[in-house]
């Protein structure tokens, strides 16, 4: 009976082992499904990335040939037509100029001097100003930073870039100081400012939100985080809590990173996930595709890639930015600016 037990719980003990390991293969193999079908739809993606940039590219070339053609032909047709004229007016001189020697080669003075009125009448009209005016060919246009130029122009077509985006005062914590064009945030060391309370404010938590909610679509932004040793951003629910001391975390509404401890990184999950960061952060990217659920961090400066969120996200998101407190050893007093490129 012993030996049959044993036996039992040995066959037992194979089958679960079975079962795990046949659960085991199936994960394998939908992941290795999933990352085939995910590779063959990044190819595409990158494919029609680049495919644009070089349609973009080549519809600027042709349209600058076109105008450098353009202004070529306006410039050859000035001069020829320039040419003709001078050429017919060179010729008209030179008839001038013959006919008063062949006059001023005669001996019979009075014969000479009865013809010079006669002669003055036949001559005018033969001479002509000769003040050349001739515009320079505008090979400016096409020398120069010709690459950054195309660059700028290129810069208009291409989506997303680094939004507009401002701070909204009115969900603002008392203690942080918002910039007049709503584009910095930092943490005054002084008495709460006297700004009304109400639900939308957050009363614990030294965060704001920015104006805009997103719904849809695709967005991207930048911070500046240069110089500081404590700082949140991300997206927040528009309804999520904003009273009392709040759990920054997704199950809570708030999907971020953070900047703790002076120089570690970690996305706000449950637990904490350390981001492998190895040089400091001067400039974060935040980029949004609403409908694919995705959120993910860039090092701006490189756009290397630091987290990505997925998510089914259940209604409207807005940027969350939280500068942290700043102390009095000068520590973390530098602001969270929002990085707009100007064209």
């Amino acid at each position: 009976m012993q030996v049959s037990r044993e036996l039992k719980e040995q066959l037992q003990a194979l089958q679960d082992s079975e079962r795990e390991h046949t659960e085991a293969l199936q994960l394998l193999k939908r992941q290795l499904a999933e990352t085939k079908s995910s590779t063959k739809s990044l190819r595409t993606t990158i494919g029609e990335a680049f495919e644009r940039l070089h349609r973009l590219l080549r519809e600027r070339q042709k349209a600058m040939l076109e105008e450098l053609e353009a202004d070529t032909a306006r410039t050859l047709t000035d001069i020829e037509q320039k040419v003709q004229r001078y050429s017919q007016q060179l010729r008209k001189v030179q008839e001038g100029a013959q006919i008063l020697q062949e006059r001023l080669a005669e001996t019979d003075r009075h014969t000479f001097l009865a013809g010079v009125a006669s002669l003055s009448e036949r001559l005018k009209g033969k001479t002509h100003e000769t003040n050349l005016t001739y515009e320079d060919f505008p090979t400016s246009k096409y020398t120069g930073p010709l690459q950054y130029t195309i660059w700028k122009s290129l810069f208009q077509d291409i989506h997303p870039v680094p939004a507009a985006l401002t701070l909204d005062p009115g969900t603002a914590h008392q203690r942080l100081i918002l910039s007049d064009d709503c584009t910095i945030v930092a943490y005054g060391n002084l008495h709460p400012q006297p700004l009304q309370d109400s639900p939308k404010r957050f009363d614990v938590e030294v965060s704001v939100l920015g104006s805009e909610a997103f719904s849809s679509g695709v967005h991207y932004w930048e911070v500046v985080v240069a110089e500081k040793t404590q700082w949140v951003i991300g997206l927040a629910h528009e309804a999520a809590s904003r009273k009392g001391s709040i759990q920054i975390q997704p199950s809570r509404g708030f999907y971020c990173i953070v900047m703790h401890d002076g120089n570690q990184y970690s996305a706000c999950t449950e637990p904490w996930t350390r981001l492998n960061v190895r040089d400091k952060l001067d400039k974060v990217g935040v980029f949004l595709d609403y409908d694919q659920g995705l959120l993910i961090f860039y090092n701006a400066d490189d756009m290397s890639w630091l987290y990505t969120f997925r998510e089914k996200f259940p209604g409207k998101l807005c940027s969350y930015f939280s500068p942290g407190q700043s102390h009095a050893n000068g520590k973390n007093v530098q602001p969270l600016r929002i990085n707009t490129v100007r064209i």
